[in-house]
């Protein structure tokens, strides 16, 4: 519950925030000189988003009205860094494998309608009239089962569930308007009805996801289309991290503000250094790395309370600074709810996506 009273906090702030961006658009269109561009798109556009002062870039959330997520429930003994954490990987290009699951089982995964792969090197596939292309990438050590959760009231995604072994990348087709997030679970096993479960991300024991998926679980989140025809996008470290995770635009007219490899002027992509109170063990290994709000659910890490004011959600303030971990860790990703300044990005021109889930080389 304590999730969902901070995601509903985020999108009546934000729609508050985008209702004023709104009406000052429409002020300065009524006075912009003929010939002279001074709407509130040209600065809109660029990105990264706006600071949390003006709060542009948070006109609308890629996690409006999300549900929560369960926690998974695993052990907290071991002191190992996280799992998650690997080498990058050559990255090849290959389809996910139908009935890809790891111990031994039978799998059941298709890689779905709208899903295309391409050789290495070879020409990207072309996005259809009113679909954008997104690629998921696995730079790291370990197979990755991706998953997407869609909100409610927009176009669905026919296949909710595909695997990327190490190396391995896929393509699909995302409609505009689209607003969901993208998400890699970790040490999956399913049967050939597509039932089973995974370590981290694990969505309620389905190869097709039909909702979010288990906290910690690192999170791409988009809304397409969203205002004044922006793309909104994040990664989201909120409630933890499972796999590090950058994200490119491709295409669009917006400067992409991630490097190729993973950085921003502020850092690159490294391992996230969990403190041993907020690991999550499975099998033996760290596994994940959850939020503190996660971990202790106390007003002040959740910033709800007293400390649902943004004034007074400071992390520097926390008993223990646990944003900061997953900051130093990406920069360019959210380490707690009200980390918007650094952390939303915006995109115009109908771009595509790349989601690559690695370590800056």
């Amino acid at each position: 519950m304590g999730r969902r009273r901070i995601r509903s906090r985020r999108v009546r702030r934000r729609a508050a925030v985008a209702a004023a961006v709104l009406l000052t658009a429409a002020l300065a269109a009524a006075l912009t000189v003929v010939g002279h561009s001074a709407t509130s798109r040209a600065p809109l556009s660029a990105a990264p988003a706006a600071t949390a002062a003006a709060g542009a870039g948070a006109a609308a959330s890629p996690d409006a009205g999300a549900t929560p997520s369960a926690r998974v429930g695993a052990s907290r003994t071991a002191t190992r860094p996280p799992a998650s954490a690997h080498p990058a990987a050559s990255t090849g290009t290959a389809s996910p494998r139908k009935g890809s699951t790891s111990g031994g089982s039978t799998g059941s995964g298709s890689t779905g309608s709208g899903s295309t792969t391409t050789a290495a090197g070879g020409a990207a596939p072309a996005a259809t009239a009113g679909h954008r292309l997104v690629t998921f990438v696995n730079a790291v050590q370990q197979t990755i089962w991706v998953a997407a959760g869609q909100q409610t009231a927009q176009p669905a995604l026919t296949t909710t569930g595909w695997v990327l072994n190490p190396g391995q990348s896929v393509t699909i087709s995302v409609p505009d308007h689209w607003n969901g997030r993208f998400w890699g679970r970790t040490g999956c096993s399913f049967d050939a009805t597509g039932h089973g479960h995974c370590r981290t991300g694990d969505c309620g024991g389905l190869f097709q996801c039909t909702g979010y998926g288990s906290i910690p679980a690192t999170l791409a989140e988009f809304n397409l289309n969203s205002f004044d025809d922006l793309d909104f996008y994040d990664v989201s470290l909120v409630d933890g991290s499972n796999l590090p995770m950058w994200i490119n635009t491709v295409g669009g007219t917006a400067k992409d503000p991630i490097s190729a490899n993973g950085c921003e002027a502020a850092g690159c992509t490294t391992p996230v250094a969990c403190p041993a109170a907020l690991q999550i063990h499975a099998g033996g290994a760290v596994v994940g790395c959850e939020s503190p709000c996660g971990v202790f659910g106390t007003d002040q890490y959740c910033c709800r309370g007293q400390w649902a004011p943004r004034a007074d959600c400071d992390p520097t303030k926390w008993p223990v600074d646990y944003a900061a971990v997953f900051k130093r860790a990406e920069p360019f990703a959210y380490s707690y709810c009200d980390d918007d300044a650094t952390s939303t990005f915006t995109s115009t021109g109908e771009a595509g996506y790349r989601i690559t889930w690695g370590l800056t080389p």
